[in-house]
């Protein structure tokens, strides 16, 4: 082979193999096109993931904020019923206080009842019919003075509401207003309902003492005695168990 000819054909060997070179170089452009396009993407869906969140976190705080007003409005609203249910149970206490002293008037010194314990504290009814009933029913004492009219009116509410939280202080004003009357039976029936039935009353130990003194007018000294021991025993500290002490050492 003549010189000329090989140095064209390694001449042209040569410059295929240089124009072949470049095509890894546009494979690697496409690649990173490809990853570039991908991050890219990764970071929108990052992007609209914390956008979500922080849209939940906003509502949450909404929520959060209107949670605190309701507590903050129920607390406002708890406040005045505790305000006004104080007000109620105050005017209460002054009413049976009342009452106690113009019944107790009627009746022997020994009917005379300790007055400072005539309410539940915090014990009062949700109905209110049953609560209209009730201070009916004590106005006809403490207002009008009918005492005779309190008589049914009580009788009434004991049926009407027979579960009512005033049931215990009712049987002891009907005890009250029927020995007024010398009704001594009819007292004793509702001053045994009061102490068999209602032992957690404030008015029990008080109608213990009335209890016994009725027995007493009925000539029952035993039963009498045993009840004053009771009264004694199981309220050593109130002011009916003291009148007991003294009932008893005048029966001894």
């Amino acid at each position: 082979m003549k010189p000329k000819v090989i140095l064209a054909t390694m001449f042209l060997s040569g410059s295929s193999q240089l124009l072949a070179a470049p095509a890894p170089v546009s494979e690697v452009g496409a690649s990173s096109s490809m990853s570039s396009t991908a991050l890219e993407t990764r970071l929108q869906t990052l992007e609209r993931m914390v956008a979500n969140r922080n849209v939940q976190f906003l509502q949450l705080q909404q929520q959060l904020e209107s949670l605190q007003d309701e507590v903050s409005q129920l607390r406002g609203v708890t406040e005045e019923q505790g305000y006004q249910l104080e007000k109620v149970l105050q005017r209460q206490r002054e009413l049976y206080q009342e009452i106690e002293t113009r019944v107790s008037s009627y009746s022997a010194p020994t009917q005379v009842a300790d007055t400072t314990s005539d309410v539940s504290s915090g014990t009062m009814s949700n109905n209110l019919s049953e609560n209209d009933a009730y201070d009916r029913a004590v106005q006809l004492i403490m207002q009008d003075k009918r005492y005779d009219d309190a008589i049914p009116e009580f009788k009434a509410f004991l049926t009407n509401y027979p579960d009512s939280v005033y049931v215990p202080n009712a049987h002891y004003w009907l005890g009250q207003l029927l020995t007024i009357k010398n009704d001594s039976k009819g007292a004793l029936t509702h001053f045994e309902s009061l102490v068999n039935g209602f032992p957690d009353s404030n008015k029990r130990s008080d109608a213990m003492l009335k209890l016994a003194n009725t027995y007493l007018k009925e000539g029952e000294t035993v039963l009498a005695k045993k009840i004053l021991n009771d009264l004694v025993a199981q309220y050593p500290d109130s002011t009916p168990a003291k009148l007991a002490v003294e009932k008893l050492a005048s029966l001894n």
